[in-house]
């Protein structure tokens, strides 16, 4: 996977939040802001025209740019997230050209860890962690299982699906939703939502 596989990958998920934008809003209207499709649309679209303007060489300075323009363009908590998670895939990587399917599990953990360590937040918390450890994890049996890129990705981007309709039924215990305390009971998490197309984006990638 080199660069251009990692830029199809940010075209991919500007193209999927962007459909997706106003159904982001309307799970975010339930236990948040009411701007997480909003927020995240503009964040990459920036992103892609910051890509446009650096033609980034690598794989890992691709991924630091695109979360340092998240972190800039993207309001709330949702852009310190999701930049620090790019960035942190961006510096696992570091400059090698190309990557294989083993390095960008470990790229995902260390996304994941840095979300984590940010957030302060554990599976069943209901937030985006809940839908990038179950893909993380997908990825890392796929990985061990010898499976072919295509099912590997496919894998994560099933178990990230699954574990953001698994918020459906939690009580919000990190974030804005957790002021609501049952009453976010019933909703699924927009940041794991979003977490998920973001892992669909990555094996629409790996199909083009």
């Amino acid at each position: 996977m080199n660069t251009q596989f990692f830029a199809a990958w940010i075209e991919e998920i500007a193209a999927v939040v962007s459909a997706q934008r106003d159904h982001l809003t309307q799970l975010d209207a339930a236990i948040g802001d009411a701007d997480h499709g909003a927020n995240l649309d503009r964040g990459f679209a920036a992103a892609r025209e910051a890509l446009a303007a650096a033609s980034p060489a690598t794989p890992g300075a691709l991924l630091v740019l695109v979360g340092s323009t998240l972190i800039r363009k993207v309001g709330g908590a949702s852009g310190p997230l999701y930049g620090t998670a790019f960035r942190e895939m961006g510096k696992q990587f570091g400059d090698r050209p190309e990557v294989d399917l083993a390095e960008l599990g470990t790229a995902l953990d260390a996304a994941l860890a840095g979300v984590r360590r940010l957030g302060a937040a554990a599976e069943g918390d209901k937030t985006m962690v809940d839908a990038l450890a179950p893909a993380a994890r997908a990825l890392a049996q796929a990985v061990r299982d010898g499976l072919a890129a295509g099912e590997a990705l496919g894998a994560a981007a099933a178990a990230a699906e699954e574990g953001a309709k698994a918020t459906v039924p939690l009580q919000a215990r990190k974030g804005r939703a957790s002021y609501l305390g049952p009453r976010s009971v019933g909703h699924e998490d927009p940041g794991a939502a979003s977490s998920a197309l973001i892992i669909g984006a990555l094996k629409a990638a790996g199909s083009r």
